[in-house]
């Protein structure tokens, strides 16, 4: 009988451990129940992973919702897909490559032109370890859709968002940010070898340094501006790693499908703050942890 009790115990500890490493890089579950009737959102990358089921939640709660992608013929399916779960027929999908600076200044001028009001830009889209290519414009793949796509298209957006306030800009950024360093001598690797895991968190500590800066910029006009960590799920975005593949992702990561309200942006644990909790005008019923 005692022969077995060490290998059940440490079996026990390697399963209990598991779950909570899940449970900790999951996230907790947002429970507000925050309503946005009447407030327009604009969720980049939204046909898949955090970005869909954000502007699922989103949907629900009744706002009109724009899905910025790049294929249309996913964006479409998404849209199609939230409208039919959420019954808000106010979810529409507009093209946006954020690898194109033509592609940024085309989906704003719309938007600017056709959107009355603009409350929520949630820069959500991005790329994560690909090779080593470059954008339309020839800026590293990584830098150019995660910061500065994002980039251009906030400042174009940013006399809508002013007209709308109080309006909020959300950028998702990682807790790679930490290790990351910005070499403004070679910004697009071409002076040294590509390392895919160093442009990823050049990138994110990008993210962090340009929402700073934004924020300060913009104290007193009504449009606030969070960084967050939106915590760890089994998405597309890992597509280059070959990490969600493994059957210990597979356990530990949470799929986002899973719990829509878990990955709103702003609603996980170490994030450094609640999307909903500082938004004035919703119709808070309860608010993040």
């Amino acid at each position: 009988m005692n022969r077995y009790l060490v290998p059940a115990s440490l079996l026990g500890t390697a399963v209990g451990g598991a779950v909570l490493f899940k449970d900790y890089v999951a996230g907790g579950a947002c429970p507000s129940k925050a309503t946005i009737q009447g407030k327009t959102v604009i969720v980049t990358g939204a046909n898949t992973g955090i970005g869909k089921q954000t502007a699922l939640e989103l949907a629900r709660r009744g706002g009109n919702i724009i899905l910025a992608c790049r294929d249309m013929e996913k964006c479409e399916a998404a849209a199609k897909d939230i409208r039919r779960e959420t019954l808000n027929h106010r979810v529409n999908a507009r093209r946006l490559d954020l690898a194109s600076l033509k592609s940024i200044r085309e989906f704003a001028a719309k938007i600017i032109e056709e959107e009355e009001r603009v409350h929520v830009l949630v820069n959500n889209a991005a790329v994560m370890r690909c090779p080593h290519w470059t954008t339309e414009d020839g800026f590293e793949m990584q830098l150019g859709v995660n910061h500065l796509g994002h980039f251009l298209l906030t400042n174009l957006l940013l006399d809508k968002l002013k007209a709308s306030a109080p309006s909020r800009i959300i950028n998702l950024s990682s807790l790679a940010h930490i290790a990351g360093h910005i070499d403004f001598d070679d910004l697009n690797w071409e002076k040294r070898k590509y390392d895919t895991k160093a442009a990823y968190c050049q990138s994110k500590l990008a993210i962090v340094l340009f929402t700073k800066e934004l924020s300060q910029r913009l104290q007193g006009t009504g449009v606030t501006v969070n960084a967050l960590h939106p915590g760890v799920a089994r998405t597309e975005l890992g597509r280059h790693t070959g990490m969600h593949s493994s059957t210990f992702s597979s356990f530990t990561l949470e799929p986002p499908a899973g719990s829509p309200a878990q990955h709103l942006p702003g609603c996980g644990r170490r994030t450094g703050g609640c999307f909903w909790k500082v938004l004035p005008w919703t119709q808070r019923e309860g608010s993040c942890p």
